[in-house]
């Protein structure tokens, strides 16, 4: 059972796999709120499911913001009951993974401090974002050529005849052209200013406000542009732009998961989600990278062919992570984001790392979960098909504990991987 928390009619926390209903359990959504993530859902988004009366999410973490209501939903990997100091833990956690995967944890002449403790993700996010506008506007926004036409009192740039003839048959002295012209007005601009607006209107974190209201005022008003994917696939980031690139990154993120509602506007749908296992097997990818030693190399979704029809078209996998120790001795993990409160892994798991045996040369092979305090390495191997009898081929199941302090957690998991696996 879940330990009462702190009531905000604005604000529902759960924890992944969890469900809300719009009649019953300690947070109720509406049913309007409830039809506006139904429609939602039609989109083809992965993030929950529609159950009677309620949405039951699934490995998908993060913020989903219905108007005005925030759902918060949190990782969780053990069995300790759920509270409000529970939640916080979690909290921190999930927010430390994020900075850690996304590089937030690398202190930049553009990144102080977070000022705030964010209430949900959505808000690191936005502070982030806002941290980096500010940061941009202290150091002088970049301009750049963009192609204009109209009107000009002195000839400048290509003379278009037809429209000149057309438009100043009277005002002789003025010419109708095609010209470059250097100014701030260009496509970077006018995606952080859109998100500047938007911002403002989903914003609940009231610390906020007077730095969105600041930006409003400072930034130079641009026009307004029709947000696709399109447009960012296109963008390209220079080096004189680099400085721009964590700021487009978050509006990127946060204006293609909004969901208008077209009926009434006031249950427009916002979804910042991540699937804890890919946020897990990234996490732990950079903490192996970031302190293993120069002799061993750690990869990630290596690739390996192991099928081919007569069309000679491939069939491949990828594992999770691969460490090569020296040319001889290859270490394959697979990262499973889930607590397997005592049971042994599926069928399906051990037999692909049967497979990684055989298609990377691996020495051994291990299934890397998250656990409870001491990290362990439980041993376990394959079977010889024919005697049963214990192979060579090894495959451990390594239970990682999970650690709020984020720095110091990386260090532990490569420390237990490596002492575990590498030098065991």
């Amino acid at each position: 059972m879940r330990t009462p928390t702190k009531q905000n009619k604005n604000l529902i926390t759960v924890f992944e796999h969890e469900s809300v209903y719009t009649d019953r359990g300690e947070h109720k959504i509406s049913p309007q709120q409830f039809n506006a993530l139904f429609n939602y859902s039609g989109n083809g988004v992965p993030y929950f499911s529609i159950i009677k009366n309620g949405i039951r999410f699934n490995q998908h973490v993060g913020v989903i913001q219905i108007g005005k209501l925030t759902i918060e939903v949190l990782p969780k990997a053990d069995n300790n009951q759920q509270s409000e100091l529970e939640e916080k833990r979690w909290r921190d956690i999930l927010v430390g993974m994020l900075r850690a995967v996304n590089g937030f944890e690398i202190k930049s002449t553009s990144e102080s401090s977070l000022r705030i403790k964010p209430n949900t993700i959505l808000d690191l996010y936005i502070e982030i974002f806002i941290n980096e506008v500010e940061y941009l506007l202290h150091t002088g926004l970049v301009k750049q050529y963009r192609k204009k036409e109209g009107n000009l009192t002195s000839l400048k740039g290509n003379l278009l005849f037809g429209k000149h003839i057309q438009q100043n048959l009277i005002h002789r002295e003025k010419f109708y052209t095609r010209h470059s012209k250097y100014d701030k007005e260009h496509k970077l601009h006018c995606i952080l200013y859109k998100t500047i607006h938007f911002l403002k209107k989903i914003n609940t974190n009231p610390t906020l406000n007077s730095r969105i209201g600041s930006l409003l005022l400072n930034f130079p008003e641009m026009p307004q542009i029709k947000i696709t994917e399109h447009i960012f696939d296109r963008m390209i980031i220079t080096r004189k732009t680099q400085s721009y690139s964590k700021a487009v990154n978050i509006a990127k993120m946060l204006l293609l998961k909004y969901h208008p509602d077209l009926t009434g506007g006031r249950h427009d749908v916002l979804a910042l989600m991540f699937d804890m296992n890919l946020l897990w097997e990234k996490f732990v990818y950079m903490s192996l990278r970031k302190h293993k030693e120069r002799s061993v190399t750690v990869k990630e979704q290596v690739r390996a062919y192991f099928w081919q029809n007569e069309n000679e078209v491939q069939t491949t996998f990828k594992a999770d992570i691969v460490i090569q120790v020296d040319k001889n001795r290859n270490i394959v993990l697979d990262t499973k984001w889930k607590n397997l409160n005592g049971k042994n892994p599926s069928p399906e798991d051990l037999r692909q790392m049967y497979a990684y045996h055989h298609y990377y040369s691996a020495e051994k092979t291990a299934l890397v979960y998250p656990g409870s305090e001491p990290s362990k390495l439980k041993k376990s191997c394959f079977l010889e098909p024919q005697t049963r009898k214990e192979s060579s081929k090894k495959c451990g199941l390594i239970f990682l504990s999970v650690g709020t302090e984020i720095k110091q957690w990386q260090k532990c998991i490569y420390h237990e991987i490596f002492t575990q696996l590498i030098k065991c």
